[in-house]
């Protein structure tokens, strides 16, 4: 008597291509769409995990010459330095404001968490990191925020099954809650 395993057949490359592709998209929209590609392929969440950190990479080799290129015309350019001057403060003020006095490790990976993995490596040059400290702080925010919006558009669309209602419910989540965060964190406090 034969004994036979019942497994899902492995993902096809054209569809493991599809969700890297759609986790290369410069906004965070590519998220839900590449993690329900990958639910409906029968891609693991390791893989998924993998291909999204690939993608960080890819964007990492790619940003670095532009961030280099503003480093250098900074120096030149009056209106450049003033620029990185301005996000130097900018991150300062982005620390103080998670609860830190100085631009480090976790304050900066919180700036990768909440704006994207570029300002994220910005601020971690500001702070003095170089290439890959400041790589690896920027993706591991980026991370987290991969890891918070998947398991959002998974456990959301278990209660929705439609994927294209639960992808347009989770980006306009990501665009409109940090609005609201914004708005309410500015609003004063009530008298106790």
């Amino acid at each position: 008597m034969a004994l036979t395993t019942l497994s899902a057949p492995p993902p096809s490359a054209s569809a493991v291509i599809s969700i890297f592709k759609l986790f290369l998209l410069p906004v965070g929209g590519g998220i839900p769409a590449g993690v329900l590609l990958a639910k409906a392929n029968g891609v693991a969440w390791p893989l998924t995990s993998l291909l999204y950190l690939v993608s960080d990479l890819v964007l990492a080799v790619a940003f670095e010459p532009l961030l280099k290129l503003m480093v250098a015309l900074g120096s030149i350019i009056p209106l450049v330095r003033k620029f990185a001057l301005a996000l130097k403060a900018t991150t300062a003020r982005s620390v103080a404001h998670f609860g830190g006095t100085t631009t480090g490790p976790l304050g900066l990976v919180m700036i990768a968490f909440g704006v994207d993995p570029m300002t994220g490596r910005a601020s971690a040059l500001a702070a003095g990191h170089g290439f890959v400290a400041g790589w690896a702080i920027a993706i591991a925010g980026d991370m987290l925020y991969f890891g918070v919006i998947a398991v959002t558009t998974l456990r959301l669309n278990s209660y929705i099954r439609d994927p294209n209602i639960t992808m347009v419910i989770v980006l306009a989540a990501m665009f409109f809650v940090p609005v609201l965060v914004r708005r309410f964190r500015g609003a004063p406090q009530a008298a106790q």
